[in-house]
């Protein structure tokens, strides 16, 4: 089984996998970089009273504030007055291990859940968006439409490991070590993957080699599994709960 988070954070999905018997390869398809620059980052927090709302799409974005937070040795209690807005529980206690209330959790782990949440509840407020450098803009177009005041700031970019394309170019023409199934935990890991293969999914050599029964995709959710149909891969498994330990359940209902 393939494992392509990032390299500081495959341990949970892999070893929730070991455990359960699997023979786990890790080529971690994204790395997470600091943004070209944490200015945008920088003004906002320097003038963040003006702000009513925080919304936090992932885990790696609240490290990137709490760290800005500690360089500008801004206090937790200056975000006292924000409503905030987690998309997933692991967001969610990484922002209140900061000491961060969450106000909204959405019951559905994407941009437009999150959007359904707040909806309603932001007409003429001022939002902080910090997220990736590179991703979809449903939220703060959607959160525009009903009357939001939206920044959005990049606080981590993604890219492709530098090592990491000859490794999976190896792995996938090797009969013997192909694996049975490929995870992916975001649309970035699907296209970095299908990158690094040198083209759109069944179009690249390295996929059609060797019987296509022999290798399934597994994604974490549904935005995730339409990039790989967009690309061309077909979706063999998708987790219903849109986390790791939802990733891990699908797995298994399928295959141990």
């Amino acid at each position: 089984m393939l494992v392509g988070r990032a390299r500081h954070q495959a341990s949970a999905l892999s070893k929730g996998l070991k455990s359960l018997g699997a023979d786990v390869i890790e080529i971690p398809f994204i790395e997470i970089r600091k943004p070209a620059s944490f200015k945008p980052l920088d003004a906002a927090l320097k003038r963040i009273a003006e702000y009513d709302w925080l919304i936090l799409t992932s885990v790696n974005g609240v490290e990137a504030l709490s760290e800005r937070m500690k360089r500008w040795k801004i206090r937790h209690s200056q975000l006292s007055h924000l409503q905030i807005a987690a998309i997933g529980p692991a967001t969610k206690t990484e922002s209140e291990k900061l000491g961060l209330k969450v106000a909204v959790m959405p019951e559905q782990y994407v941009a437009e859940s999150v959007v359904e949440s707040l909806r309603g509840r932001v007409n003429g407020k001022r939002v902080l968006l910090a997220r990736a450098k590179v991703a979809r803009d449903v939220i703060p177009r959607e959160l525009r439409k009903v009357g939001a005041w939206v920044d959005v700031v990049a606080v981590y970019e993604t890219v492709i490991p530098a090592s990491s394309r000859t490794h999976l170019r190896a792995l996938m023409k090797n009969p013997k070590r192909r694996p049975h199934i490929v995870t992916f935990t975001s649309s970035s890991t699907v296209r970095n993957f299908i990158a690094m293969l040198g083209g759109r999914g069944p179009h690249s050599t390295s996929l059609r080699a060797g019987p296509p029964h022999t290798m399934q995709f597994a994604s974490i959710g549904p935005i995730t599994s339409a990039t790989l149909r967009e690309l061309g891969v077909t979706v063999h498994i998708e987790a219903m709960d849109y986390t790791i330990p939802g990733l891990i359940r699908a797995i298994l209902a399928q295959h141990m």
